[in-house]
Order: C-alpha cells, then sequence, then structure tokens
C-alpha cells in the first residue's frame, strides 16, 4: 500500500483560527492536484489518532476517516515519507491522494473508471482499494 485514495471528514465544519476559516471554500479553491499536507494530532480531545488535512495554503480542510486516521498516522510518526494531493470533493466528503515513499502521488486515470464511478470531478482507483477508502 504505496499509493491511496483517503477520505477527508468535516469539511463542513468550521476551523477554530481566529478566522474561523471555511474548510469547504477553501476546497472548492483548491484544483485537483494541489498539494496537501497530513498531520498527526496526538492531543486532539476527541481522537488521539487523529489526522488534520491541510491545503496548500495553510488552511485546515477536515481530518483523515476515523476508520484510516490510526494507520496513516502510524505510518507518518515512523517517519515514512508521505506525500498529498487533492483530489476531488463530493456531497459532504473530500477526497485526497497519498503517496509513501519517494515521487508523488498519481490521480487515477478518468479514461479507466466506470462511468457510476465519476461523480462530481473524482473517481477511484480503477479496481477499487479493497481494504476500503
Amino acid at each position: 500500500m504505496d499509493e491511496l485514495t483517503l477520505a477527508v471528514v468535516g469539511i463542513d465544519f468550521p476551523n477554530e483560527d481566529k478566522a474561523r476559516s471555511n474548510r469547504r471554500f477553501e476546497l472548492l479553491a483548491s484544483a485537483v492536484g494541489d498539494p496537501v499536507s497530513l498531520r498527526p494530532e496526538p492531543r486532539n480531545r476527541h481522537d488521539a489518532n487523529a489526522v488534520a488535512v491541510f491545503s496548500a495554503r495553510d488552511v485546515q480542510v477536515g481530518y483523515l476517516s476515523a476508520e484510516r486516521a490510526p494507520l496513516i498516522g502510524m505510518r507518518i510518526r515512523r517517519g515514512e515519507q508521505v506525500q498529498a494531493v487533492f483530489q476531488g470533493i463530493t456531497g459532504s466528503v473530500a477526497y485526497i491522494r497519498v503517496r509513501f515513499g519517494s515521487g508523488a502521488p498519481t490521480l487515477p486515470s478518468i479514461a479507466e473508471a466506470r462511468p457510476e464511478q465519476v461523480e462530481d470531478g473524482f473517481y477511484a482507483d480503477p479496481d477499487g482499494p479493497d481494504w476500503g477508502a
């Protein structure tokens, strides 16, 4: 599992910064392929495994889903090199593409996607990740 698509949740909650920045607005201002950063939050009062997601402009856009955050956070804390890019947004969930190791993440090809997989510019991996998103 060196490259995968992950769900970003909580995109409709306001940030706790002074400006109370808007996560959804920040995502809508992002282009597919824009870099995002992942930051584990071991002191998060709701979930010690939480991993926050920040846009290229350093605005928080949400969190990795609770199902995937422990694994991804563990790999980041172990010092594995990780790069991530914005992939798309559908409804109340955004998606990012993450790559561990060297090199930039590659987005799945829309040409390989089945029509029912394409929604609002987001398309899953051709075969779909067998471990879920």
